[in-house]
């Protein structure tokens, strides 16, 4: 890809999108949070798998051809194994799917006492200060002029959330946090593939697994929820905004430094309280235009300050 920024504003279109679905899941309808984190893992799972099996028949249509020369591409990491599903469980990450599953269940479970802007500015803010910390640790740095972009985009999402939400209960704020930092460090963990997709696919299956456990415990102890829009959100969720945009994601992600890409998640609270007023009718007014304006400012410093 020759501009990785534009697959990087789909997958934040798709991280607020997450944030949405969940809220009005979780707001609207009587499902019970751990069954729309199965429900969510286990199609996305299952939309990723199809796209390896899409991507494996692809190459190997390719290599009757001609043998591929790019080595750690998608491609040539699908012809690994004959079978897709060979394929996906060599390249799966256990501790990716821990983080993945953490970040699932904490983000889930979370967003039953708040609203879709709060839980976004919570998630995404530790999000951007896992991803910052472990960046500058390995040696990473802003210029002066970035720093000036992160400080306006953090400024903004103060000015965006704090004076009109109300504060969330403490349980339900640290299991975002939880959440965020997981989320940060499934990033961070992503930066390393060269088989995006695969590994992708991997994660959700294995975390998919994860929730076993809880869907027993859901059964035996009678706190089962279902609802047919809950699921409709669920399988969205999972198949659209989580499939498919983290595989965009993880696609972009060898391409940006962890510093940019901590940042550039700041526009997802942005995004997804936009979304809330469009969707969930939630209230938006000049100062949350402003904010916005900020945010989406300050980001674009550090990216233009990265790719120079």
């Amino acid at each position: 890809m020759g501009n990785p920024y534009g697959l990087v504003c789909i997958a934040m279109l798709a991280f607020a999108a997450n944030s949405l679905l969940c809220r009005m899941a979780l707001a609207n309808t009587d499902i019970d949070p751990g069954l729309f984190t199965t429900i969510r893992l286990a199609s996305g799972a299952l939309c990723l798998t199809l796209l390896v099996a899409f991507t494996a028949r692809r190459a190997a249509l390719a290599n009757n051809k001609s043998e591929q020369s790019a080595s750690g591409t998608e491609s040539a990491a699908a012809n690994i194994n004959t079978s897709p599903i060979a394929a996906i469980k060599q390249q799966a990450s256990i501790a990716g799917a821990l983080c993945l599953f953490v970040y699932a269940i904490g983000f889930s479970y979370a967003y039953i006492s708040m609203s879709t802007g709060t839980g976004a500015l919570l998630l995404f803010g530790a999000v951007q200060l896992t991803m910052i910390s472990v960046g500058l640790l390995k040696g990473e740095r802003f210029a002066a002029f970035q720093w000036l972009g992160f400080l306006l985009a953090f400024a903004g999402l103060v000015i965006l959330l704090l004076p009109g939400a109300s504060a969330p209960p403490l349980f339900s704020a640290l299991l975002m946090i939880s959440a965020g930092i997981a989320w940060g460090f499934y990033s961070l963990l992503g930066k390393k593939s060269n088989a995006p997709l695969l590994l992708t696919a991997g994660n959700f299956s294995y975390a998919t697994l994860f929730t076993i456990p809880l869907i027993i415990w859901l059964w035996v102890t009678g706190t089962w929820q279902w609802s047919n829009d809950g699921v409709m959100y669920a399988l969205a969720s999972g198949i659209v905004a989580s499939g498919c945009g983290y595989a965009i994601w993880y696609k972009a992600l060898p391409l940006i430094q962890s510093t940019t890409a901590a940042t550039v998640q700041l526009s997802v609270p942005v995004i997804a309280t936009l979304m809330g007023w469009a969707f969930l009718a939630e209230t938006i007014s000049v100062q949350i235009m402003v904010a916005s304006l900020m945010t989406l400012g300050g980001i674009w410093l550090v990216i233009q300050k990265r790719t120079r």
